[in-house]
């Protein structure tokens, strides 16, 4: 006969007996009792046993008094049935006590012993059964049905990314058509539940409506396919060349989605998803050395000099290669530099925190303080004139527009005010006697001034996105006078400059006379990054709010997340540029890939690990002095600490598409021409770059499209992975440790990183439809 297993629950309360230690308050195990029994007689051991059992029942029916209380997921009428047994078994109990004198039973009461005993332990089982029952109740069909439905929405989004190029009618009738099979699925089920009398589950409905609209889109794909191979006919693909540009695509994708399918895979380890902190630098640095790799075997970083070296085989490198690596190397000292802004997990007792984590009123020693504090402020200050400095070189902060004003004078503002509320939080513990209450009205009004200025701009922003300033170029661009080299103030001064104003004056009206009614021509500036600019601005504001809402010295880290999207946004613009990647149009697939690795990088980077104890808290009382009314504001704010990359990167994903054509001034102007002329080619370039979009608005909006379904196409794929991973090992040891915390994070995640991209797809087309507005004004003058 095979021995039977011990239930693991069981041995906690055992070995806690045995050791002489109270059982741990949680665990819901029965002892065993026959281990205490020793070589005493049938009478000693089962006094024993029934002492043991006593201690484990009343062990358990205190920790099940104080849940009932905190949570409502245990039956009402289970527990009182729990609490009935164990308070006769008790009652009992204390009575048979009384009758017992030392180690001596009465012959009449020996049968209640064992009686009493099975009291115990049907209390105990019962105990067990109820929360076992409520707490892993798994439902392997839901659980089966929700990954098919999650893997079937990754292939939905792969798909139209890929069909959205093909043909915009095929776009529509497999986008928008079965939109309505949705509604259509969740009403027939709802009158399936009607017409049966049962209760109507919204999470089963929601379910129906998604599967019905995946069903129609499969089904209008598949009819746009048959369609479309009947008109083709049956041509060879080798004769064409389809196979081989299919092969050559195919060969293309293979290095990102390794990376990607390596990532996912590793969901499945505890030890991976322990570590994915060093993991996720780790696949980032790989993904772009592969590329800087596929780059050089496919011939793109040389280029032959001659007849003799083609010869001979011999060819040098291109002058954009030094570019493309100081751009690799500065990505490679960002991923490293990022390593040192590291929360702990539990299962890594030698793991230490970083000492950027605590904040800035924690540090005793005062100048040690006052040096990092500079420092933070330093870097909002430096980030703000980085920001006005690009949008100044691309033309974009020159109109008086009340949008160019705020980021002219408010984001200095903003940064005085969280310049103001660090220093006030950092000396809030110390002893300013008198000028403590003042202190905690400051710790309050600063970080609302910052989240009612950043509110203030992001409503302009919404309101009038474009930073553009027209001038009429018809007009003189000259100075009006010539400066008068004699003694100020003199009266020859005055007889040298009244007679060039007014010399003006007469040029400007002899020139509105000659034109009549002839519109005027007019120059943009900040035309070519219109779109850039507006999602720049966002990401500063979001990025104040953010930093606002972690400590002090984490400024550091957001620092080397701006560095880094900044790196590899002209990493992505380099590449293309080297490979001569035509399709403009088109976000790659490693760039989007890298974009979500970043994401995923810095989410560690910032302080937070996939676990409840590494979550920041205090974030909630940031501006808020006392508890809050509601539970709305606090989990916003502390969703805000938590997903902060994912934020930051989901809001500004569309400049993966459109940065390259910011940059196409300097790509240009490195391959000009010497025969043509710099002035001439560079009003051409300057009148281009974004607007090159406005050239073909569907392509544009086809583009948008694509780029948002492949950003959600990789984050299905890691959300599908860890959906997996906690189904399959959900018998795991560490299934609640790991993998279970794991999935709840990521979910979150995707769900803010959807909402995030949602948000910043419709700020491009909002300034699109700003700029449309913007012409169509410019024709009426």
């Amino acid at each position: 006969q095979e021995p039977e297993t011990i239930p693991q629950v069981n041995l906690v309360p055992t070995v806690a007996l045995l050791l002489g230690v109270p059982i741990p308050y949680s665990n819901i195990g029965e002892v065993m009792a026959e281990l205490f029994t020793g070589d005493s007689d049938a009478v000693s051991a089962a006094l024993q046993q029934l002492s043991v059992y006593h201690i484990n029942a009343k062990q358990v029916d205190r920790f099940l008094q104080s849940y009932s209380l905190v949570a409502q997921d245990l039956p009402a009428e289970q527990l009182q049935h729990l609490q009935e047994l164990f308070s006769s078994a008790v009652e009992e109990h204390t009575q048979l006590l009384t009758q017992v004198q030392g180690t001596t039973v009465p012959p009449e009461l020996k049968p209640r012993l064992g009686s009493l005993i099975g009291r115990f332990q049907r209390y105990l089982r019962e105990a067990r059964a109820v929360c076992t029952q409520s707490w892993a109740r798994f439902h392997p069909l839901r659980m089966v049905g929700g990954c098919i439905l999650i893997a079937s929405s990754c292939l939905l989004c792969y798909m139209a990314s890929e069909l959205a190029v093909s043909s915009q009618s095929l776009c529509r009738s497999c986008l928008l058509y079965p939109l309505f099979w949705g509604p259509v699925g969740a009403a027939l089920l709802w009158l399936v539940h009607v017409f049966t009398q049962e209760g109507l589950d919204l999470l089963l409905v929601s379910s129906w409506a998604a599967a019905a609209s995946q069903l129609g889109f499969f089904w209008h794909w598949w009819g746009q396919h048959l369609k479309r191979a009947r008109l083709t006919g049956s041509q060879p693909p080798l004769a064409s060349g389809g196979l081989r540009q299919r092969l050559r695509a195919w060969l293309g994708l293979a290095f990102p989605m390794g990376i990607l399918v390596f990532r996912c895979g590793a969901m499945f380890s505890d030890s991976f998803v322990v570590a994915e902190a060093r993991v996720a630098p780790f696949l980032l640095a790989s993904l772009v050395m592969l590329l800087v790799g596929k780059l050089h075997w496919d011939g793109h970083l040389t280029v032959p000099e001659g007849p003799k070296q083609q010869l001979l085989g011999i060819s040098s490198y291109r002058r954009e290669i030094w570019y493309l690596l100081c751009l690799v190397a500065m990505l490679l000292v960002c991923v490293r530099l990022s390593s040192f802004f590291h929360q702990c997990r539990e299962e890594i007792p030698q793991c230490r925190p970083s000492v950027f984590l605590s904040p800035l009123a924690s540090l005793r020693n005062t100048r040690a303080k006052n040096l990092f504090y500079l420092l933070c402020v330093a870097l909002l200050a430096g980030l703000v004139y980085a920001v006005q400095s690009w949008l100044r070189h691309y033309g974009n902060l020159n109109s008086s527009d009340p949008l160019v004003l705020f980021v002219r004078w408010g984001f200095p503002l903003v940064v005085l005010c969280i310049a103001c509320y660090w220093a006030v939080a950092s000396s809030a513990d110390d002893s300013l006697g008198k000028l403590q209450e003042l202190v905690q009205v400051a710790v309050v009004v600063f970080p609302r001034a910052v989240y009612g200025l950043a509110s203030m701009g992001l409503l302009l922003l919404l309101c009038n996105p474009m930073t553009v300033f027209a001038k009429d170029t018809r007009e003189s661009a000259g100075s009006i006078v010539t400066p008068y080299l004699g003694v100020p103030g003199s009266e020859v001064d005055f007889l040298h400059v009244i007679p060039q104003i007014y010399k003006r004056m007469q040029e400007s009206q002899k020139s509105r006379l000659e034109r009549g009614s002839c519109r005027a021509t007019v120059a943009a500036y900040g035309l070519g990054s219109v779109y850039s600019a507006a999602l720049v601005i966002a990401l500063t504001l979001l990025g104040f709010l953010l930093m606002l809402l972690h400590s002090e010295r984490l400024s550091f880290a957001f620092l080397l997340l701006f560095m880094e999207a900044f790196v590899l946004l002209h990493i992505h613009t380099c590449a293309r540029g080297l490979a001569g990647d035509a399709e403009l149009f088109s976000v790659p697939w490693y760039a989007v890939i890298s974009w979500l690795l970043a994401a995923s990088q810095f989410f560690y980077s910032t302080g937070h690990q996939p676990i409840f104890p590494a979550i920041h808290w205090n974030a909630a009382f940031v501006g808020f002095h006392l508890d809050h009314s509601t539970n709305l504001l606090p989990a916003v704010l502390v969703g805000a600490n938590t997903f902060a990359s994912h934020i930051l990167f989901a809001v500004g994903c569309p400049l993966l598409l459109l940065w390259p054509f910011v940059c196409e001034v300097s790509t240009s102007q490195r391959k000009k021409p010497k025969k043509e002329s710099r002035e001439e080619l560079q009003e051409v370039e300057e009148h281009m770059m974004e607007m090159r979009l406005r050239e073909s608005p569907e392509e544009f909006s086809t583009a948008l499209l694509r780029l948002g379904l492949k950003y959600l196409f990789v984050l299905g794929a890691q959300l599908l992975a860890c959906v997996c991973a906690a189904m399959i090992l959900r018998r795991h040891l560490m299934v609640w440790k790991v993998f279970a915390p794991k999935f709840l994070f990521e979910s979150l995640g995707f769900v803010v990183s959807s909402i995030c991209l949602l948000l910043g797809i419709s700020l491009v087309m909002r300034v699109d439809c700003a700029v449309s507005t913007w012409f169509s004004q410019l024709r009426l003058r």
